[in-house]
């Protein structure tokens, strides 16, 4: 299929879905398409008075909302290159990226407007606040003057009212011209900024077409979750569903389990897009609960009654999650085994995705239909994927990718890149893994993670982990080495450990049962030598992944 222009569709969109509704905040108001395209309009005319050139760099921070969203498509439609940030992210790294990024203008979310000093971004003509699109900060006249007349402005450019007609977005000149900066969330210290073509925003939409486009259908209802800021949710949570006329919910405060829990049961997502952590929380609080009583594990434990339970624990399952959804994809982390062989057993919808930031995210796929268990799919449309070994189908080796998905490159850093982009185009992931006659591709673990026994063997601390968090009181693991052994730092279930009324002792006789119970499960080199009680939860990047870097002197 040949390539179109990505603002080509963003209008088209428009369009088409003219009445529909496009962006709804969670609780909150709801703009339609054509109210996206008077906004987009506005902030055209703003760009445009502020002196904004084509290929200047726009950064956004803040959570998920719709405004974030019409900001993004304002940029990326007047032909300037847009920066998301994960607000998550410290003032100091914020300040960072913004410097970094040479961003002309720095749009900024409630929270984020309370926390950033202008002072240390000296290139910003201006920082707008999301909200309501005021200025914050300006460090221009002319910026200044167009949004205090900006409904004047507006008005004399369509001065009897605006139409469909109205709606012209500059095509990009290539494929291979920069749409977005997206810095990498920075889980080994400081970030990266990944260099995104449009030919990968199109790659990317394609795939999703392709492999969903004939299960949601325009004027359905998708929850985003993940931040727009990370390409795994901006390519699957917004950019699809708003190029396919769906109606995108977003849940504006950070999302605890209870009101993502809600959402979904309100909304009725026709797709689902999460990372693992999610999926399991909701799957841990709201049904394991009502499964693991003796009455049903007698009922699961006889043959002929076992189809029919399984059936109707998964109607609950699906339930939680509203119950109108062709299928969950989990991506962004390793899933938990006890999870995901729950969810094979009462035979659920999921499939499990693999992707990088420099792939403006997918790499792997397969539909749920198709998923072979424990893998993450197979190369998806548009990418070639192989193993860097000798043997790809019995001993690991680094994941390559190459195709329209990979980056253009790091932002102002050619070593990096000539690291990570070989001469002849394949994208090293840093990633281990394994893949089998038919493609499917299997994940054994970061390289950069990875530990070596003091026998020369490697330990993929993952896997370990993975045992680890299904066991009593762990609410989650990291496994580090000391000198030549292994100690298993948890974070205990402190609200499991309250209900029960135990004591620190009682955890602690707790854990040290857990490790003898994993040791016995593990070959003599990766045997958890002792274990660290960690009272905190263990600091996260935006995409859910343990800082590791953090605990390696814990």
């Amino acid at each position: 299929m040949e390539m179109e222009s990505f603002n080509a569709l963003i209008e088209k969109s428009i369009v088409n879905n003219w009445d529909r509704d496009a962006l709804t905040d969670f609780k909150g108001a709801t703009l339609q398409y054509h109210d996206v395209a008077r906004k987009i309009e506005k902030l055209h005319i703003m760009f445009e008075n502020s002196g904004v050139k084509e290929g200047d760099k726009i950064a956004l921070c803040g959570r998920n909302s719709a405004c974030w969203a019409v900001a993004f498509l304002a940029t990326l439609t007047y032909g300037a290159v847009a920066v998301p940030i994960l607000h998550e992210f410290t003032a100091e790294q914020i300040h960072n990226i913004v410097n970094h990024s040479d961003a002309k203008l720095l749009f900024v979310g409630d929270v984020v407007a309370t926390v950033i000093d202008a002072t240390k971004m000296p290139g910003l003509e201006g920082i707008v606040y999301i909200p309501d699109y005021s200025l914050v900060v300006s460090r221009t006249e002319k910026l200044t003057y167009a949004r205090e007349h900006l409904n004047e402005m507006f008005g004399k450019k369509f001065p009897k009212y605006f139409r469909k007609e109205h709606v012209h977005y500059r095509r990009e000149q290539s494929g291979e011209e920069m749409a977005l900066i997206n810095y990498t969330s920075g889980t080994t210290g400081f970030s990266k900024g990944v260099m995104i073509p449009y030919r990968a925003l199109w790659s990317n939409y394609d795939f999703a077409m392709n492999v969903i486009g004939k299960k949601v259908n325009a004027g359905d209802n998708v929850i985003s979750i993940l931040p727009m800021a990370h390409m795994y949710g901006m390519s699957f949570e917004f950019m699809f569903e708003f190029l396919h006329g769906c109606h995108i919910y977003y849940l504006t405060r950070v999302p605890s389990p209870a009101i993502i829990a809600q959402a979904f049961s309100e909304v009725k997502p026709a797709v689902i897009i999460a990372v693992p952590l999610v999926i399991e929380k909701i799957i841990r609080k709201k049904v394991f609960p009502k499964i693991q009583n003796n009455r049903m594990r007698l009922l699961l434990n006889m043959p002929l009654l076992n189809r029919k339970v399984n059936q109707k624990i998964c109607d609950q399952v699906k339930n939680a999650f509203g119950g109108q959804f062709y299928e969950i994809i989990i991506g962004g982390a390793a899933f938990n085994q006890e999870v995901e062989q729950f969810l094979r057993r009462i035979e659920f919808p999921y499939t499990v995705g693999y992707g990088a930031t420099e792939c403006a995210p997918i790499i792997c796929y397969a539909d749920y239909q198709e998923f072979v268990p424990g893998s993450c799919g197979k190369p998806v449309v548009h990418m070639e994927v192989k193993i860097n070994s000798a043997d790809p189908e019995n001993v690991p080796g680094e994941i390559l990718a190459r195709g329209m998905n990979v980056m253009l490159g790091y932002y102002k850093n050619d070593e990096a890149t000539r690291n990570t982009i070989d001469k002849d185009g394949w994208y090293h992931t840093g990633d281990l893994g394994t893949m089998d006659a038919d493609g499917n591709v299997f994940i054994k673990g970061r390289s950069k993670n990875m530990l070596l026994s003091a026998n020369g063997q490697n330990i993929y601390p993952e896997e370990i982990e993975d045992k680890f968090n299904s066991m009593a009181l762990v609410s989650e693991s990291v496994v580090i080495q000391r000198g030549d052994k292994l100690v298993g730092l948890v974070h205990p279930d402190y609200d499991e450990a309250k209900n029960l009324h135990l004591t620190n002792e009682d955890i602690e006789a707790v854990m040290e049962q857990n490790r003898q119970e994993l040791n016995e499960q593990m070959p003599a080199y990766s045997k958890i030598s002792a274990i660290k009680i960690h009272e905190e939860e263990f600091e996260k990047t935006p995409k859910k992944s343990i800082k590791r870097y953090l605990y390696q002197d814990a």
